[in-house]
């Protein structure tokens, strides 16, 4: 599955969180990926463990909602050495939190700001800007989170309004020169006077990357040239917010009947709200994933597929000038600071280095992927024209976008008689959640205790402290982690993972710990089944917990290396190879459970459903990059165009798939505005490494805790504290290279293309 992070324009203050930003999450772009999960492997073992796994089932007024216990064979109660947060703020507490951490902050910065250039040190400069950027996220990150959550739409609007407080803040501190000049002081002091090397690498790093922050925010330009990147970034920062608000607040539906909708699952249709519209029944299906992608996959009608696709796509039309002004801003920015483009400016600090290396990599896998494609996209044409004969419907010879979900739904389903329906019975969201948790618990050697009467800003949520697998005292206490799983209006619309609050080192020598959120949006129990989760849904998932445990797993000693604050085309690496246990016999033997004989799915479905892993690989990753080509052209084109006809006219090209009209899909792309830009390559790039480092360490045994043990000290518990390449080197015994990759996809390894990145 592809994610998107981060949601945020601009990096923030003193630039900890480039990964993530205000309110940064890791989310699943279901509107612009997502068809059918396609990343890389198949794993053994067995996941059985110390724990017994009960799933409690609360009811409310109008629906079932499912809450999972995870009791431990230890009867200890530890107090955490961290009290849990609560969520009980009004709308009146985050905006004056907000201010109140504005302010203090600033007053740091001025005293750093104000100190001579021989008094600036390791301690009275770096530390102490870094001790003051840790404290003020750790109360304005859980006031932005709000917005994403909160059902009080008061609590979303303040929420929102704090943010932009902070945004405008963040531009500030970034262009403080006096600041700047202390930090330059400090390094040359330390330089000078051999203090340098008494520093740990970490400690060396941190020194490094804030300096170069002040460097690429444009501290180098003339006073007038710093004040309109000013003005120019603060404006920036204002419409990336408007856009992702209007992602959060997007409530909108689409009407059918029953005749329309012939072909969906009677379970779902069930679940859609249905009333009288003159003189017939009509079915309101909203546009959330829940609802609205069915339609795409199930809808025999092409004529109802094509207003569902058409009217997803447009759901965000109020987006379309915002989108277009952000990257007239990103062209200005970039140009002031003296990069020939806003891509060029992005990738100089991620692994891949330049755009130029983006466009390689796209074009080379691109190549490679057409033929593949050019063949699927035959195959479906192929049914969809006998189909339609067989109907009495018209054929024109295209392929369309809204044919694609249905016709490889039903390319598998025929070639593999493998039901889609069929599989998702056996999925219960009561069974998955606790198993998938069960599997991380025994292969990182952690065990989670659900907080009783935790203070929650949803009564769906749950509260879990997460500890080591034999902590018998508070220093075995390892962080909380929240889940927010079903789908409610005003939410977050997609899945994601929140690094609320970052682990790092006390001044007084003890430890803070991190806390980490998944949103997500599992379809909820309908009055014929349970809450029933799609394969895709449960690889979605297990994806999910991967970051989850990317940001509780990980020890640095600073706050800005923590976790998921890594290169933004290596963050996805370790939850995109953690996939591949949803692929595995045993796992998928042990958590299914048809919600009605309670019996897990058979041998010769699960051969089937790993044999669909790769059915129609070839436009599965064409989508992919037609996302990446958009992207990257968009932030290295020198002037603005028509973004609608743009969007259109490069997914038919590179997609092969063909629309009737121009919809304004780049409006949805919410990874533009959310800190991927220029960064989406980073999805597929990423793959790479995951298929490395899983042929390489887990194939033989993935469910090994010792080599689990090996992932949790090489990969998540270092963060970002070194660099991605020496991280994987350690980790591999090797430098990386795309040779499992290609084998994944293509079956074979070109002579020529085998080699480290």
């Amino acid at each position: 599955m592809a994610l998107r992070a981060a949601r945020q324009c601009l990096p923030r203050v003193s630039f900890r969180k480039t990964t993530f930003g205000w309110g940064g999450a890791f989310a699943v772009g279901l509107a612009a990926v997502s068809w059918r999960s396609i990343s890389s492997h198949v794993s053994g073992g067995d996941i059985r463990g110390r724990y017994s796994i009960n799933a409690l089932r609360a009811f409310s007024s109008s629906t079932s909602h499912l809450f999972f216990s995870l009791t431990t064979t230890s009867t200890m109660a530890i107090a955490p050495p961290q009290a849990a947060p609560t969520w009980e703020h009004t709308t009146n507490d985050i905006s004056s939190l907000t201010k109140q951490s504005i302010e203090k902050y600033r007053t740091v910065m001025d005293k750093v700001g104000a100190l001579d250039p021989k008094d600036s040190t390791f301690e009275s400069g770096f530390v102490t800007l870094t001790e003051a950027d840790t404290e003020f996220d750790e109360v304005t990150e859980p006031l932005a989170f709000y917005q994403n959550v909160s059902p009080s739409k008061e609590l979303r609007d303040a929420s929102n309004e704090a943010e932009s407080l902070v945004r405008d803040f963040g531009v500030e501190a970034s262009m403080r020169i006096d600041v700047f000049n202390a930090k330059v002081a400090a390094e040359k002091n330390l330089k000078e006077s051999g203090q340098w090397d008494k520093l740990s690498p970490e400690e060396q790093r941190l020194v490094e990357k804030m300096v170069l922050d002040g460097t690429r925010a444009g501290l180098a330009l003339p006073k007038e040239k710093r004040e309109e990147l000013t003005t120019l970034k603060k404006e920036l920062s204002q419409v990336c917010l408007e856009f992702q608000k209007n992602f959060n607040e997007e409530n909108g539906f689409i009407s059918f009947t029953a005749e329309e909708l012939k072909g969906v699952p009677k379970d779902v249709v069930s679940g859609y709200t249905k009333r009288t519209e003159g003189d017939k029944e009509v079915y309101d299906v909203t546009y959330k994933t829940p609802d609205i992608f069915p339609i795409f996959k199930f809808a025999e009608n092409p004529l109802t597929r094509q207003r569902a696709q058409e009217g997803h796509e447009s759901r965000l039309a109020v987006n379309t000038p915002l989108l277009a002004r952000a990257l007239e801003l990103r062209r200005k920015i970039a140009s002031l600071l003296g990069y020939k483009t806003w891509a060029d400016y992005i990738t100089e600090v991620k692994m891949v280095k330049s755009a130029k290396g983006v466009e390689d990599f796209l074009n080379d896998l691109e190549e490679k992927l057409v033929p593949v494609g050019t063949k699927d996209r035959e195959t479906l044409l192929t049914m969809k024209k006998k189909e339609h004969e067989e109907k009495g419907l018209a054929f024109d010879g295209n392929f369309y976008l809204w044919d694609y979900r249905y016709y490889d739904r039903k390319y598998i389903e025929q070639k593999l008689d493998l039901d889609d329906s069929l599989v998702k019975e056996y999925f219960p969201v009561s069974v998955v959640v606790p198993t998938i948790l069960s599997i991380y618990q025994n292969l990182l050697g952690v065990r989670f205790e659900e907080i009783k009467n935790a203070s929650i800003w949803h009564p769906e949520v749950q509260a879990f402290s997460v500890w080591e697998k034999d902590a018998q005292d508070e220093s075995g206490f390892i962080g909380y982690c929240y889940l927010d799983l079903f789908p409610r209006p005003g939410k977050y619309s997609h899945a994601a993972v929140w690094p609320i609050l970052s682990g790092h080192d006390l001044p007084n020598g003890k430890r803070a710990y991190p806390l980490t959120a998944m949103v997500a949006n599992l379809a909820k129990p309908t009055p014929d089944k349970p809450a029933l989760m799609r394969h895709d849904d449960v690889v979605t998932f297990f994806h999910e917990m991967g970051h989850v445990f990317h940001g509780l797993l990980s020890k640095t000693k600073f706050a800005r290396f923590h976790g998921t604050s890594v290169a933004r085309d290596f963050v996805e690496a370790p939850s995109q190879m953690l996939e591949n246990w949803c692929w595995e016999p045993k796992v998928l033997e042990q958590m299914s459970s048809h919600y009605e004989t309670k019996k897990p799915l058979s041998p010769e479905l699960i051969d089937k459903l790993i044999k669909s892993r790769y059915v129609n690989v070839g436009l599965f990753y064409l989508r992919q990059l037609f996302f990446a080509k958009f992207d990257l052209k968009v932030h290295t084109d020198q002037t603005g165009e028509d973004y609608t006809h743009l969007w259109c006219s490069l997914r038919e090209k590179v997609s092969l798939v063909q629309h009737d009209k121009e919809c304004p899909g780049q409006a949805t792309f919410g990874h533009i505005t959310g800190g991927y830009d220029a960064g989406y390559y980073g999805y597929t790039y990423s793959l790479v490494f995951a298929a490395d480092m899983y042929a390489t360490v887990f194939k033989p045994n993935p469910l090994d805790p010792a080599r689990g043990k090996l992932y949790r000290d090489k990969i998540l518990r270092v963060g970002g504290s070194r660099e991605e390449l020496d991280t994987l080197k350690d980790f591999l015994g090797r430098p990386p290279n795309s040779d499992a990759f290609l084998q994944e996809l293509f079956g074979t390894v070109p002579a020529a293309k085998s080699s480290s990145l």
